[in-house]
């Protein structure tokens, strides 16, 4: 089985951090859509504080975002390749779902079948073969309920005479051997993706049959080299579905990718990113979207035990820098508070007199 491309080309990716450090005043105002305020305002700061809501310091690990938008489909698309010779009389569809025992096409009227397994067919099995590949066929042969036969490296009588029944149960040749050809090995249940023959053509070795994939869904995203650092195999990670519906992920798969582009000079020039695969860890989060754009969050920088406030609690000082207008009672202050990391809506802060627990007002 041959690894081919993924269908449709390269999603258009924007990467952008969600937990950035502004500058400025304006910068602020622009990334997180809020006007900061001036001590212009000071003036009305009682009744800001009568008015407005208010949010606690609160000491937190914070931890940036760096997203990613991907391609919802099925993954990868394998090749399946035929090694009958004769013509095609029975092709699946695309989209059929085929499992353990099932027929995925047909050779002059005589099925290949799907087995379930990591190791390709090679050979045919015929009484005295010994291999894994023995083994994986005959745990396939008693799964689908045929006895009379010890599950081992070899392929014995006992073992040919369950062939002979499983064969005459799917109308092939009562032979005892397994000709190479006559079963195919997949992981686990596939889905047909596309079929590249019609019925009555010609079948033969290496001709180009069909893609398949598996059945669950995943995201597919391009991350450049630059950020391969956020992705580990196994890693959890944010997904937000197009309707804006939030849940969480894990990385499952990995793989580097050269990919030639042309340049905007019009020159050829080869492209190496990283293809990562991630799952839903509950995937019917998935279940009525086909081929969607899905947003991908891999966690970034941290810093631990900060003190932090809500973003929209910070205002612009007409001197410059950021300051927080502190309430305690019916009174409050403004103070003049550096910043640091922003993320998940809030931000790092520091200054004189700041200490957990303290409240601060938040415009409503």
């Amino acid at each position: 089985m041959s690894r081919r491309p993924r269908k449709g080309g390269r999603t258009g990716k924007a990467v952008a951090i969600t937990a950035v450090v502004i500058a400025a005043a304006g910068a602020a105002a622009a990334a997180f859509g809020f006007g900061p305020r001036t001590l212009f305002d000071q003036v009305t700061a009682e009744a800001t504080a009568e008015t407005s809501a208010t949010a606690e310091v609160v000491q937190q690990t914070l931890t940036e975002t760096v997203e990613s938008t991907g391609d919802l489909g099925y993954g990868d698309v394998l090749g399946l390749d035929c090694f009958v010779s004769g013509t095609y009389t029975a092709l699946p569809a695309a989209g059929d779902e085929i499992g353990r025992g099932d027929e995925i096409f047909a050779v002059d009227d005589q099925s290949v079948v799907l087995l379930y397994g990591s190791l390709p067919a090679y050979r045919s099995l015929t009484p005295g073969a010994e291999g894994t590949d023995v083994k994986q066929f005959e745990n396939n042969l008693s799964r689908l309920g045929y006895d009379g036969f010890t599950i081992d490296d070899g392929y014995t009588e006992m073992t040919a005479e369950a062939v002979r029944e499983w064969q005459e149960d799917l109308g092939l040749d009562e032979t005892g051997t397994v000709d190479l050809g006559q079963v195919v090995y997949a992981p686990g249940m596939i889905r047909i993706d596309s079929v590249g023959v019609e019925l009555g053509d010609a079948a033969g070795p290496g001709g180009p049959l069909l893609g398949y994939t598996g059945l669950d869904k995943v995201v597919t995203v391009e991350v450049d080299l630059d950020d391969q650092e956020l992705v580990t195999v196994g890693g959890a990670v944010e997904v937000v579905l197009p309707d804006g519906t939030e849940a969480t992920g894990t990385v499952t798969d990995s793989e580097t990718i050269i990919r030639e582009e042309t340049s905007q000079s019009g020159e050829a020039e080869q492209v190496t990113y990283l293809d990562v695969t991630i799952e839903a860890d509950d995937p019917a989060v998935f279940d009525g979207l086909d081929q969607a754009a899905v947003d991908i969050g891999f966690a970034g920088d941290s810093v631990e035990d900060v003190l932090t406030v809500p973003v929209e609690a910070l205002l612009g000082l007409s001197e410059g820098g950021y300051g927080l207008e502190i309430v305690t009672g019916d009174n409050s202050e403004i103070i003049s508070v550096d910043t640091g990391m922003f993320a998940d809506g809030s931000v790092e802060v520091s200054g004189e007199g700041l200490e957990e627990g303290q409240s601060v007002v938040v415009p409503s």
